[in-house]
């Protein structure tokens, strides 16, 4: 029978006309229910033999690493999914914060180490800290699309933990920093070997999680890097402490010891990160991480959601075909253009903190205090605006509650008044600018969401945060020596840079109502044999199928 659905819930089931008020094709599946046993499966599109060939054939010459275990008559109960989801997030989503937590160690211990005298010590001003920042960010979008193209070929599973253990050597080399020249050669190298890591793993955890699941996941993958920025606050408090022990500076302990702290989630890694869920098997984990059974629900239930992520195996390299095909994609480009302009209205703040409240007469140890009740309270904020999203199944107007946040925050950053004797209503407006509701979760979910194929969805993942690195390039020279310490004409730059992000979202959701409308026109063009061969013979691809919905 045919049943009603709404493509927010899955835009990947096949025969989903691609507007919300549709109702479903005689293509698409009901949910299949078993009352004995309690088994309450939906959504299975391999149910029409036409559809499961079209796929299993799709499948088998991809060499899909899961490919054995599609299973059309497979049927689960909810309890035994809920299981599955949290054996899930015990191994991977867990594992996947720990190694993000690393990330964020080495790329965010400059901020604390500034707060000493790192500046003085290597003969730098703000200018110079502001060029470290930048040859940073240009290093690591450099390096996104090549190690996106590394990670499909060798495996996220073989590629993370090799970037991880190469970037803390350099990490822990920054202990014999000797002046300008060896500050920024370690920020150009860091960048190279940490750039392409957060998109290596978020194509990592598609592979276990369906599209609905995967942003309150990122979400608390982004929430360790306020975690990590309590812990780095807390770690450089006592750290910094050692100023001077056997003639060494603070800030060199910081970058040794937090170096080693990486290389250990490094090396753990190659052997905590499986390349699929059929490959959890291996000499020290002899059980694997799932029975047969559950095995079966896990590949199937990611492949019910998605079909496309079968259609490449775990180690099959993106040609330059692929690559031009991915790159080409308009239908990606207003989410591109989000990651290029979103964040830009709050890094500024964040980057200068520790100098901008140092300038105003707190301590260095004052200062790595102070910075823990914003990173404490953006915490709820990014999970509770990635569970509203999920609740109300809605993207565009929950991630523009961001910039709403900030707008009113940096006009008033704008006009403060900037005397010494207001030190802390600045950093009371500081803490509540950055305790902000940070929608990037949302938006690398729906990048992936929209994607529409392995393909694109390995591309699309390295291009946006390339994106969002372009924008941290532009955030790290908005504010200049001669505008300190409160940067009243930066300030008023972000005020028109947050109102174009608010028009942008309001762009992308016009955008995609109409491409969805427009493709829900001609699917509605065609007899039911005509939507029987398309899906069949079909040289559309991915997003550009006249089936795929795009979500908004």
């Amino acid at each position: 029978m045919a049943i009603e659905t709404n493509p927010e819930n899955n835009p990947h089931e096949v025969g989903n006309l691609p507007n919300k008020e549709a109702t479903v094709s005689p293509l698409e599946l009901s949910s299949s229910s078993d009352e004995e046993t309690g088994s309450t499966t939906s959504h299975n599109i391999f149910s029409d033999p036409e559809i499961l060939a079209h796929y299993t054939s799709i499948y088998e010459e991809a060499k899909y690493e899961c490919r054995h275990l599609l299973d059309p008559n497979l049927r689960w109960s909810e309890e035994e999914e809920r299981k599955v989801v949290l054996k899930l997030d015990w191994h991977v989503c867990l594992w996947a914060c720990i190694m993000f937590f690393a990330l964020q160690i080495d790329r965010g211990n400059l901020i604390q180490a500034v707060s000493g005298n790192l500046l003085e010590e290597l003969h730098l001003t703000t200018n110079d800290y502001n060029y470290g920042n930048t040859i940073f960010l240009v290093s690591f979008l450099c390096a996104e699309v090549p190690s996106q193209l590394v990670s499909k070929k060798l495996g996220p599973d073989r590629w993370i933990p090799t970037q991880m253990t190469l970037w803390s050597i350099v990490a822990m080399s920054q202990y014999a920093l000797k002046g300008k020249s060896s500050f920024y050669a370690t920020r150009s190298l860091l960048g190279i070997l940490e750039g392409g890591f957060i998109p290596d793993l978020v194509l990592w955890l598609s592979y276990f999680y369906t599209s609905s699941e995967l942003p309150i996941r990122l979400s608390f993958f982004w929430a360790t890097l306020s975690v990590t920025g309590i812990i780095n606050s807390l770690l450089a408090f006592g750290i910094l402490h050692l100023d001077g022990a056997h003639g060494v500076a603070g800030w060199r302990y910081l970058f040794l010891i937090e170096g080693i702290i990486t290389l250990s989630v490094g090396i753990a890694s190659f052997f905590l990160m499986p390349a699929s869920a059929v490959q959890t098997k291996t000499w020290f984990r002899p059980n694997g991480w799932f029975n047969d059974r559950e095995l079966s629900i896990v590949v199937n239930r990611v492949l019910r959601d998605d079909p496309t992520k079968g259609d490449m195996h775990n180690r099959m390299a993106i040609t330059p075909k692929r690559l031009w095909l991915s790159l080409k994609d308009f239908d990606m480009w207003p989410i591109y253009a989000l990651g290029l302009i979103a964040y830009v209205p709050l890094q500024p703040t964040a980057y200068y903190m520790s100098l901008s409240l140092r300038k105003l007469g707190f301590t260095t140890f004052q200062t790595n205090l102070l910075t823990i009740p914003s990173t404490v309270i953006s915490i709820f904020t990014l999970l509770g605006l990635t569970w509203l999203s999920r609740r109300v199944r809605e993207r565009t107007f929950v991630s523009m509650l961001q910039p709403i946040w900030t707008l009113p925050c940096v006009i008033a950053l704008r006009f403060w008044p900037g005397e010494l004797q207001q030190s802390w209503g600045t950093f009371a407006l500081m803490t509540v600018l950055l305790s902000y509701p940070y929608c990037h979760a949302i938006l690398v979910a729906w990048c992936s969401t929209n994607s529409g194929s392995v393909r694109t969805r390995s591309i699309s993942a390295a291009v946006y945060n390339m994106m969002v690195q372009v924008g941290s390039v532009i955030s790290a020279n908005i504010y200049r020596s001669e505008d300190a310490p409160l940067y009243h004409q930066g300030n008023r730059n972000l005020i028109i840079i947050n109102c174009l992000v608010i028009g942008l979202f309001f762009f992308t959701k016009f955008y995609y109502i109409t491409r969805n409308k427009w493709k829900a026109r001609k699917w509605a063009a065609l007899t039911e044999e005509e939507k029987i061969d398309y899906i069949k013979s079909t040289t559309d691809q991915g997003n550009k199928r006249l089936d795929f919905s795009f979500v908004h």
